[in-house]
Parts: structure tokens; sequence; C-alpha cells
């Protein structure tokens, strides 16, 4: 029912059908933002743990002391 209809326009009364469907639509609309912004912080923790662990590798290999 509020396919294609415009803002402002005037609608009639939802059916339960429609009215689920909206709640429903809206429902999977957070549901998808909410995992957007969950594979970006996990995408950014994965990164920075690379970053630590090469930091920290290169930190162990600094600390041996040179043989000559």
């Amino acid at each position: 029912m509020l396919d294609g209809k415009q803002p402002g326009t005037k609608i009639g009364k939802l059916t339960a059908e429609q009215a689920e469907i909206a709640r429903l639509k809206q429902e999977l609309a957070r549901a998808n933002r909410r995992l957007t912004t969950t594979e970006v912080a996990l995408d950014i923790m994965g990164k920075a743990h690379a970053l630590l662990e090469s930091l920290s590798e290169r930190a162990d290999f600094d600390d041996k002391p040179n043989k000559r």
C-alpha cells in the first residue's frame, strides 16, 4: 500500500498484513545496519590485531642481541 506513494500523500488504514510487513521491513533495515556496523568493527579489530602482532614480532626481533 505504501510502495510508490509520495511523502505527504494520504493513505488509507493499513491492513494487519500490511502493518506486519511494514514492521518487518523496519526491523530488517535495523538488523542490516547493525550487521554492517558489526562487520566494519570486526574488520577494524582484525587489522588492529595484525598490526599489533607485527609490531610485537618486530620488537621481539629487535630485542635479540647481535652476535659478532
